[in-house]
């Protein structure tokens, strides 16, 4: 099914290099029987144009090679490369040259759909989706075409798909302890309140580590016409020594299901782990439940719905139900960019009434493709929580806090070693509160290699 869309697609697409324009007739000149004709830089793209859309690849290379020295058709020539390429089964090649153009001209809808049809050619049905989403916005297409796009998407969603992600890198940061910035705390000791000086292990501490994450989702056919979804991703971070060194993992395996042809819903069982310094830090296991839903070509929503019990390994009064719900939005904006905004709300319902707390707040994001091959994105976020009970011996009123988060980061996917391209974030987080030890701010810095497979 899949090689006939990818066929069908090409052939409906049709062929001529973007934005290329009529010429005038070659000037010919003729000499005892001999003519020769002098061709502009514009006759000679139009000449490999037309080679090209006979398939005829080896006459049209050396006229290509030709354009190497009229930078003015430099768009309009790797254009073709690209296509020579793809015909001739030089998948990978035509995957680099495509994602060259759209590196300078990323409003090239043509060229984003030869990407697409190369990238399903390789199997790497998410990437494909993701660009023919970005081509859907273009009000240009044809009827034809915006409809053999919107199938070849629905065929991709339904597909048996495996993906994955690694990066890895070094990571500055100003609070690797998540302390507090304060150096004392008011402590309650019955009727008199004693300001004590923190030690220097409750305090905020700074240091470079080196960190590592692994993600990847794979679907195979279920029961009925069902996928069965499988999501894991693990994370780690190393210090020097081990007394602040963080992993985590966590795996998600369930059903998924189509509904209608927008829409899809997700029942996963999930389990985590983490450690922290060497030692257990939570054991976590429970449900997982998401909606999600496209409006039209360019609007995304969902809906999702954890639920889990979280067993610590420090204390049991940190142990019992965590429940979160989640709704997002998401919409494509100038081809090239995708802005998202979360609202969420969380419970914590804790064996302590003091760690024990429910959340509300939101996020919002902005990412996508700006020119020389850079990918970049920001977020922004704020939240409220509220805790069920005080910690009497610090204060006699329960805990409040106001939590705010931002990220900026930019990635350039145009240069890669060994398959790796360079990205660098940054983090920036505060805690406000009520109780000064839980008053904090951090910033991290996240240097990475990333690949994705």
């Amino acid at each position: 099914m899949l090689k006939r869309l990818i066929l069908a697609l090409a052939a409906l697409i049709g062929f001529g290099a973007p934005a290329l324009a009529e010429v005038d007739t070659p000037q010919q000149s003729c000499s005892d029987g001999v003519c020769r004709a002098r061709l502009t830089a514009d006759q000679v793209l139009q000449q490999a144009d037309q080679l090209v859309s006979q398939h005829r690849f080896d006459e049209a290379a050396p006229l290509l090679a030709a354009l190497d020295n009229a930078p003015q058709l430099a768009m309009e020539r790797e254009f073709l490369k690209g296509y020579s390429a793809i015909e001739t089964g030089k998948v990978d090649e035509a995957i680099r040259i495509f994602r060259s153009v759209l590196k300078n001209h990323p409003e090239q809808t043509r060229v984003r759909l030869e990407l697409a049809r190369a990238l399903m050619m390789q199997g790497k049905a998410q990437s494909a989706d993701h660009h023919f989403r970005l081509a859907q916005q273009d009000k240009t297409l044809s009827d034809e075409v915006a409809g053999m796009v919107r199938s070849t998407r629905g065929v991709l969603r339904q597909k048996k798909t495996t993906s994955f992600a690694l990066d890895f890198g070094i990571a500055p940061d100003t609070n690797i302890t998540g302390g507090t910035n304060a150096e004392t705390v008011t402590v309650n000791l019955g009727p008199f309140e004693i300001p004590l000086t923190l030690d220097e292990s409750a305090r905020a501490k700074s240091g470079t580590g080196q960190f590592m994450t692994l993600s990847g989702t794979a679907r195979t056919g279920f029961i009925g016409g069902s996928k069965l979804l499988i999501e894991g991703s693990t994370q780690m971070t190393n210090y020097r020594g081990k007394s602040y060194d963080d992993l985590g993992t966590e795996l998600a395996v369930g059903p998924e299901l189509s509904i209608g042809k927008q829409s899809t819903l997700t029942v996963q069982a999930v389990g985590s782990q983490r450690w922290y310094g060497g030692k257990r830090a939570a054991t976590g296991y429970g449900v997982r439940l998401g909606l999600q839903k496209d409006i039209g070509t360019s609007q995304r929503i969902g809906l999702s719905l954890d639920a889990r019990r979280s067993d610590s390994g420090f204390s049991p009064v940190y142990s019992g139900w965590q429940i979160g719900g989640y709704a997002s939005y998401e919409r494509v904006i100038a081809r090239r960019f995708i802005a998202s905004a979360t609202l969420f709300g969380r419970r914590d319902a804790l064996a302590s009434a003091s760690y024990s707390n429910k959340e509300v707040g939101g996020n919002l994001g902005l990412g996508g493709e700006l020119p020389l091959g850079i990918n970049a994105s920001l977020s922004a976020g704020a939240s409220k929580a509220w805790y069920d009970a005080p910690v009497s011996l610090f204060s006699n009123d329960p805990r409040r806090d106001t939590r705010l988060n931002a990220r900026a980061q930019i990635g350039l996917r145009s240069v890669r070693v060994l398959g790796f391209s360079p990205s660098v974030s940054y983090t920036y987080s505060k805690s406000l509160s009520n109780l000064t030890l839980y008053d904090s701010r951090r910033s991290r810095v996240r240097f990475a290699l990333a690949r994705y497979f």
